[in-house]
């Protein structure tokens, strides 16, 4: 048999034990426990705590003492967590509010008494991360990675699937209010001053990724004002000039149509103006072609930095997907199968419509589970609303279009008509079509792809069947028929067929 162009890959990492991160930033104290592939884990468990370590440090240079309180009892209860969950490695990391505090060497001698051993992020240390975070989920980022936190905002330019140069500033979101107290324009001041004291003009006209809490609650808003359909946060873009339009709704909206905001953290509600303006000035000073949010940051980039350099290169996209095949579906590696059975037909496709139908094919199992009417939605849904990186909302919605006429149905989904082109859907009914004669004439099982063929040429789709008279049925005839159809040709048989 010839070497599949798609099947696993011999150093695709196995699930690993369960991993945990805590997470001590100026604002909150988060833990998160990851569990399964070690280039994509999921989170099995995601509490945070705005103990607000950092809230007085501008003022008094110190953690103040109820911070300090508040800090200690979630940190037990997270270290306790972790030992009831069997995690088998626990890692703490501590940042800007921590490392600037004059007793932040005492609060971290605190946390050891709770067995917990911290390690204290460097600036540097704590913008690389985060930069290795955004590339772990968006692999080919070009640009400005912004990860505002607490206590710092750090800046770091990505590109080429590496980290280059990377900053470190004062300017979290719990000291931008003393700054803007001092007047209109005080804050534009301050980021421009620190930009050129530190020389920085990295990345300038390219995209800027956000990182950190307050950012994303930021897009949430701008999600919900723009009544975007998709509720994924991960690579939503918003425009450049956006930055300008929330600070103008912001200064117009009170807290309690804030609330009202799905998926807003009431946490983050004090903070949003300060996040506003601070994204504002930086996009505008980096001259910056638009915004692109990143679900990942420095906790990912931590678990990112510990993997072997050939787990790192793995497409996370596709192994999410596979693993998620792999469970879900009945047998193991027909995605990959599929995907190289029906490239064939797909020869004029570029790098990423050739990932996104690979991706489609991996979850062409997902639903099998499920009553034959619904199997077209469950598809749908897993493919538009799944935890998956490497993938915008086109990409999703091709992925849940392919899988929706895989499964069976047709016509219009008014969801995916808002996020993709008519173009883009069109491909993907193709896709979905050679999924769904693939998948037929197999009936999933690899010695009907491996003993069959299918090409296109100028009159024709063709599908050859290698003499096994045992592979042809009415029911293959007709999705050849359907599959040709769609690409405005004949369908043809070669080969045995009864």
């Amino acid at each position: 048999m010839p070497a599949t162009m798609f099947r696993r890959r011999e150093t695709a990492a196995p699930p690993q034990g369960r991993i945990g991160i805590i997470d001590i930033g100026s604002n909150s104290i988060r833990l998160v426990v990851y569990e399964g592939p070690a280039r994509v884990p999921a989170i099995l468990f995601n509490e945070k705590v705005l103990a607000g370590l950092g809230k007085g440090l501008a003022k008094s240079g110190t953690i103040e003492p109820e911070a300090m309180e508040r800090a200690d009892a979630a940190l037990a209860r997270f270290v306790g967590l972790a030992r009831a969950m069997e995690v088998g490695r626990l890692r703490t990391v501590a940042t800007a509010a921590v490392r600037d505090a004059s007793n932040g060497a005492l609060f971290l001698q605190r946390l050891k008494r709770l067995g917990i051993e911290p390690e204290l992020l460097s600036g540097d240390e704590e913008a690389a991360t985060a930069g290795y975070g955004v590339l772990a989920g968006i692999p080919h980022a070009d640009g400005v990675v912004g990860d505002l936190g607490g206590g710092s905002l750090e800046l770091i330019r990505v590109a080429g699937g590496a980290i280059h140069e990377r900053l470190s500033l004062p300017l979290g979101v719990l000291r931008l209010g003393a700054i803007r107290e001092q007047g209109r324009g005080a804050l534009d001041k301050a980021v421009g001053h620190a930009l050129e004291a530190a020389g920085w003009s990295a990345g300038e006209g390219k995209p800027f990724y956000l990182v950190g809490g307050s950012w994303r609650a930021l897009a949430r808003l701008d999600m919900h004002l723009t009544e975007w359909p998709l509720p994924i946060m991960h690579h939503y873009r918003m425009p450049v000039d956006e930055a300008a339009r929330l600070v103008r709704v912001l200064a117009h909206m009170d807290k309690k149509r804030l609330r009202e905001v799905p998926g807003l953290s009431a946490g983050r509600l004090s903070t949003l103006p300060e996040a506003a303006a601070m994204l504002s000035v930086v996009v505008r000073r980096l001259r910056s072609s638009g915004m692109i949010v990143s679900a990942y940051g420095l906790r990912e980039g931590l678990l990112h930095r510990s993997l072997p350099p050939a787990v790192q290169a793995e497409d996370p996209l596709l192994a999410a997907m596979r693993d998620e095949g792999a469970r879900a579906g009945r047998f193991p590696e027909h995605g990959d199968l599929l995907a190289d059975w029906i490239a064939p037909l797909f020869g004029d496709e570029g790098a990423e419509e050739t990932r996104l139908r690979h991706a489609a094919c991996l979850l062409s199992d997902v639903a099998w589970r499920a009553h034959p009417e619904f199997r077209a939605i469950r598809g749908m849904e897993t493919a538009l609303h799944g935890n998956w990186v490497g993938i915008d909302a086109r990409g999703r919605a091709m992925v849940a279009r392919a899988l929706w006429t895989h499964f069976g149905n047709g016509g219009s989904v008014p969801l995916l008509d808002r996020l993709a082109t008519p173009e883009d859907l069109a491909r993907a009914d193709r896709w979905g079509l050679a999924m769904r004669l693939g998948q037929r004439l197999s009936g999933g099982v690899a010695s009907g792809l491996e003993a069959s063929a299918i090409a296109l040429t100028p009159q024709a789709v063709t599908l050859t069947l290698g003499g096994d008279e045992g592979l042809w049925g009415e029911a293959v005839e007709r999705r050849l028929k359907a599959l040709a159809t769609a690409f405005g040709r004949k369908g043809e048989v070669a080969g045995g067929r009864g």
